[in-house]
């Protein structure tokens, strides 16, 4: 006869992108997990992929109460994704008398119609699940300011082996135009909360340029922006080719800034560069920093969002201070190293026992 332990974990979220991929592996190795994917609108630079490699089904938001209600689940976790997917999985778990666990990145609320107007909603549903699991601490006290409990972190992981191998530096500098000093950013020209606009008046402000610094742009297609000197943007790179430019860069940039409809849950492209042993600058607006992997002055520089005259001297700190830079690096890759699937998976694990949904307890 079968119990609560033969049965999976059902996880309903919108897409599984490549970063994610490992990490829902290394889960479904743990707790034995079915994926719900119901597509929608794309949170991430990349698409998703077609097979995650575990047990997953194609959904539209609307089926995620059947599916939920089935009976054939241990519990239940949804990610806060999608308008209809939340609601319906909630009510769908209760119907089926199995733990509900919500897992956010939302730090602060975003201001579109639809998500004020979603307020009450998304606010009965941190209070009311049976447990929380978050990006970070940044996350924690944003839930919990709305009356979650039972909360629980699972911290933001990328695959360190991968992102920490040897890498080619020679042959991404030489693409940059071999300069001096090469500061990076990756990521998309839009939305406008990536701050590129920010990032790209402060290289005008920092004065520096070709031949001696180069701002590489990875992820922007050439003709994309207007040219201006020193910046080269370099297109969409595949993840080998990424890493190399991590590896060669002096400092990677995230620049972003809080919209009415953006604001950055976390930035994985932190935790990939510092296991290159790349200094981070980043804005309070970027989810890594304000969730404690970047740290100014301990591992990379904080500077406030939209404000260009900061990022410029930053850039420029750095710029002249190698030793900065090396120190910088090195407490970066000594800190990301504990944001692997591991702890990732502990979270998850954390928060299904405390409901009783363990595999190992059931």
């Amino acid at each position: 006869m079968s119990g609560p332990a033969d049965k999976p974990v059902l996880f309903v979220t919108n897409h599984v992108p490549p970063d994610r991929v490992g990490a829902f592996q290394a889960l479904h190795a743990v707790q034995d997990i079915e994926l719900a994917l119901f597509g929608g609108r794309l949170h991430h630079a990349t698409a998703g992929v077609e097979d995650p490699g575990v047990p997953f089904r194609r959904i539209r938001q609307r089926e995620a109460h059947a599916l939920a209600a089935s009976g054939r689940h241990r519990a239940v976790i949804a990610s806060s994704a999608g308008r209809v997917a939340v609601p319906a999985t909630y009510s769908g778990a209760r119907r089926a008398g199995i733990p509900f666990i919500y897992w956010t990145g939302i730090w602060g609320q975003i201001r579109t119609p639809a998500h004020l107007a979603a307020i009450p909603l998304t606010r009965a549903v941190e209070r009311r699940a049976d447990a929380v699991v978050t990006y970070g601490p940044h996350v924690s006290a944003h839930v919990a300011a709305h009356g979650a409990h039972n909360i629980h972190v699972a911290p933001q992981a990328v695959d360190n082996a991968f992102w920490g191998a040897a890498a080619d530096r020679i042959s991404a500098r030489t693409a940059a135009g071999d300069p001096r000093f090469l500061a990076l950013y990756a990521g998309r020209a839009t939305p406008a909360g990536k701050g590129l606009d920010v990032l790209l008046d402060a290289w005008r402000r920092s004065g520096l340029g070709a031949p001696d610094a180069a701002l590489v742009l990875a992820g922007v297609e050439p003709g994309e922006l207007p040219q201006a000197p020193g910046v080269v943007a370099a297109g969409r790179l595949d993840a080998a080719e990424l890493r190399n430019f991590y590896a060669a860069a002096d400092v990677l940039v995230v620049p972003s800034i809080p919209t009415r409809d953006f604001l950055e849950p976390w930035a994985l492209v932190v935790n990939e560069a510092m296991n290159q042993l790349t200094p981070i600058i980043a804005t309070d607006a970027v989810g890594a920093a304000a969730g404690g992997l970047v740290r100014d002055g301990r591992t990379g520089l904080v500077v406030p969002a939209g404000d260009a005259a900061a990022l410029a001297g930053a850039i420029e700190r750095l710029c002249a201070d190698p030793t900065l830079r090396a120190r910088l690096a090195a407490e970066g890759a000594r800190d990301v190293a504990k944001y692997d699937y591991s702890a990732w998976v502990q979270g998850f694990s954390q928060a299904l026992a405390s409901v009783s949904a363990d595999r190992e307890a059931c």
